[in-house]
């Protein structure tokens, strides 16, 4: 009689490894661990494909849903700009600085901002899935979505009172129409950003008035 094969081990569930399988997979992997374990960007994009760009502005963001003026706006808007800009050059996986690579956030503070969203995530996660690839894949959508990341970075970069959360909330959905590869949240996406941008920015004239600036220092 032969002898039983030996027990397959079970995964390692201490750290599970990041796989291409949506957000709520994706995300999955900040419970686990030290809650004072300082997640850097690098380790975190580090292996990911098509969800990479997904990921790194999830992360980008969670600075503009802190209640304090001034702190989200200067944290967030810069690491979106650096975002867009990669996707408008026709990157496909961000490109990290030593210096931004090697900070991140806590893995409690990612928890904790995951638990605040929990509820609309799950909301969101039952209606997303891959469709609509021309509105993501090819390089022209790709650029597009690029260009308005720039534009609705630089206006959570602009003191404009009340808006960070607004402004946060529209990223959030550019970073789920990314992860779960859903055209028709982009493409609402590209609407509400072309709108934010006409409204706060060109209507204002703080976003013609700051990129203005930006020339005058640069040229």
């Amino acid at each position: 009689m032969n002898s039983p094969a030996d027990p397959t081990p079970p995964p390692d569930q201490s750290r599970p490894e990041y796989r291409n399988e949506g957000i709520r997979t994706l995300l999955a992997m900040f419970d686990h661990g030290d809650p004072d374990e300082r997640l850097r960007l690098g380790q975190i994009l580090q292996g990911l494909q098509q969800s990479a760009f997904g990921v790194f502005l999830f992360v980008a963001i969670l600075p503009a849903f802190i209640p304090v003026p001034g702190i989200g706006g200067a944290v967030s808007g810069p690491l979106v700009i650096m975002i867009g800009v990669q996707m408008l050059f026709g990157l496909r996986r961000p490109w990290l600085p030593g210096f931004i690579g090697n900070r991140g956030p806590r893995r409690g503070t990612m928890h904790k901002f995951l638990a605040r969203i929990d509820g609309a995530l799950r909301r969101l996660d039952r209606m997303l899935k891959p469709r609509r690839p021309l509105l993501l894949v090819p390089l022209p959508a790709h650029a597009l979505t690029g260009l308005l990341l720039v534009l609705t970075g630089l206006l959570l970069s602009l003191p404009i009172p009340f808006t960070n959360y607004l402004f946060g909330f529209q990223l959030l959905l550019f970073a789920l129409a990314l992860l779960e590869r859903d055209g028709t949240l982009m493409l609402i996406n590209w609407i509400g950003a072309v709108a934010a941008v006409v409204f706060f920015g060109f209507s204002s004239g703080q976003l013609v008035e700051y990129v203005a600036g930006l020339f005058q220092r640069w040229f």
